[in-house]
């Protein structure tokens, strides 16, 4: 489960920086993006808890915030 939250958030920290979207709000709409992105390529299903992934990742906001802070 934990590679799987890596590469969702990896590919969210993408998006937020090409579409220069730092918000929370940008956050949370780039994620639920990611999943069904996940979903539809079959690394992820209806079957996994995809209400915790996404709860585990709108937690590390704070971190991914401070990170892309420290980026810029």
């Amino acid at each position: 489960m934990e590679g799987i939250l890596e590469e969702i958030l990896q590919l969210v920290k993408k998006k937020m920086r090409e579409q220069g979207a730092y918000t929370r709000e940008a956050y949370k709409q780039f994620v639920v993006e990611t999943i069904d992105y996940f979903i539809e390529k079959g690394k992820l299903s209806e079957e996994d808890n995809l209400k915790f992934i996404e709860d585990r990742l709108m937690v590390m906001w704070d971190k991914v915030r401070e990170k892309i802070s420290e980026e810029m």
